[in-house]
């Protein structure tokens, strides 16, 4: 059994629901019934061009917080005004990145209604990433009212654009002031919001790729498939590196192998010609390295729709991606993420050498059908169970 397929096996065993270290008198969890609310009456400041709303600059004047701690469990939760947090400078999460987020988006659709967009997958896998940093665990459906509320009360935020959206930011740190490397007794969970504009405001950028192994983003029994902050800050120092090179994102590649993992920050799709001349949509499988990402499943969702698509949750290396690329195999490879749905790859560098990737030259009908379908799903075009209406 290779070692991918070992993490695989490893990765499908669930985690304990409730950790041991968790008191069991405390309040296990807060209530949406419970919320208070405090409301800033300063009207939004949206600039007419969407196009001009950089990603993650602006914020709303609201933001949702709840306190935790050992002794009594969560307090009351809050919608207030957006304000700076004080914190102590011995928090946990500041000396050991106890600290997880989640990104998820709300839309306006065409018949001006908000829509969410899987948002229990989001807390599910929020849930799962407090487990794994020894945070407390909470009831997904009272946190997801509460999310519900913020994002009714920002509606005037949230764009009128079919490209545009309300980025949410669930954010959730150990903040007990003191030093030694254990559970942190106290924490606090907050959700931000954030209008955006469009990822590519011009239409599709593609991008090109660093694959350099000897750079690893994740590793096996390692928290790779959680959204902790401690996965992305040392990945930035690898993209200016990338950037030196004329790359944009990087390739992260995983065992002797190379397997092919995540692309920057996004999941990894390839789209092929098999041996047997079917259409085949690949991506990597779960096995534990991997952020088990809302989009990827999404798109993995809509491929199994389709009776002309083989769909393949595999390993695949870079020689394998080459030898296809040689063999006019690979017809399109893009990215996926909230951030951007989906983003063309046009190339990958790898030992000082640029490989092209057809996608944009081969109009990459595969990846702009899922955009075009999550974009009506986005913006009620159609109605899909998976983009609950926020009332």
């Amino acid at each position: 059994m290779s070692l991918v397929k070992q993490l695989i096996k490893l990765n499908n065993r669930k985690l304990i629901a409730k950790p041991a270290y968790l008191s069991t008198t405390a309040r296990e969890t807060f209530k949406f019934e419970e919320l208070e609310l405090e409301l800033n009456e300063i009207k939004p400041n949206l600039p007419e061009d969407t196009n001009k709303i950089p990603f993650g600059s602006l914020f709303t004047n609201h933001m949702f917080s709840v306190e935790w701690d050992s002794k009594e469990g969560w307090s009351r939760p809050k919608i207030g005004p957006l304000k700076p947090l004080q914190i102590h400078p011995a928090a946990k999460c500041l000396h050991y990145s106890i600290e997880i987020f989640e990104g998820m988006k709300a839309y306006k659709g065409v018949d001006e209604k908000i829509r969410l967009f899987r948002p229990e997958m989001n807390l599910n896998r929020l849930y799962k990433s407090a487990v794994r940093s020894t945070l407390p665990t909470f009831d997904k459906q009272e946190l997801l009212k509460c999310i519900k509320q913020l994002v009714s009360l920002e509606k005037d935020w949230i764009p009128k654009s079919t490209s545009a959206s309300l980025y949410i930011r669930p954010t959730f740190i150990g903040t007990e002031p003191t030093l030694g490397v254990s559970t942190s007794n106290k924490a606090l969970l907050f959700v931000l919001t954030s209008p955006t504009g469009p990822y590519f405001p011009t239409g599709f950028k593609p991008v090109t790729l660093l694959a350099d192994p000897k750079f690893v983003r994740a590793f096996p029994g390692g928290v790779g498939n959680y959204k902790c902050g401690s996965n992305y800050g040392p990945t930035v120092y690898v993209n200016i590196e990338a950037n030196k090179k004329g790359c944009q994102q990087v390739l992260w590649l995983f065992d002797k192998e190379e397997y092919l993992t995540e692309a920057g920050t996004m999941n990894i799709f390839l789209v092929i010609k098999n041996q047997n001349d079917e259409i085949e949509l690949i991506t990597p499988p779960l096995n534990g390295t991997i952020l088990e990402g809302v989009t990827r499943q999404s798109i993995l969702d809509l491929g199994l729709q389709d009776p002309n698509i083989k769909v393949s949750e595999r390993e695949i290396s870079m020689k394998e991606t080459l030898e296809l690329l040689e063999k006019g195999r690979l017809l399109e490879a893009f990215g996926s993420g909230t951030a951007c749905v989906v983003c063309p790859i046009e190339a990958i560098l790898y030992k000082d050498k640029k490989h092209n990737i057809p996608t944009m030259s081969n109009g990459a009908p595969l990846m702009t059908k899922f955009a075009d379908k999550l974009n009506q799903i986005h913006y009620g075009f159609i109605d899909h169970e998976w983009a609950p209406i926020v009332n």
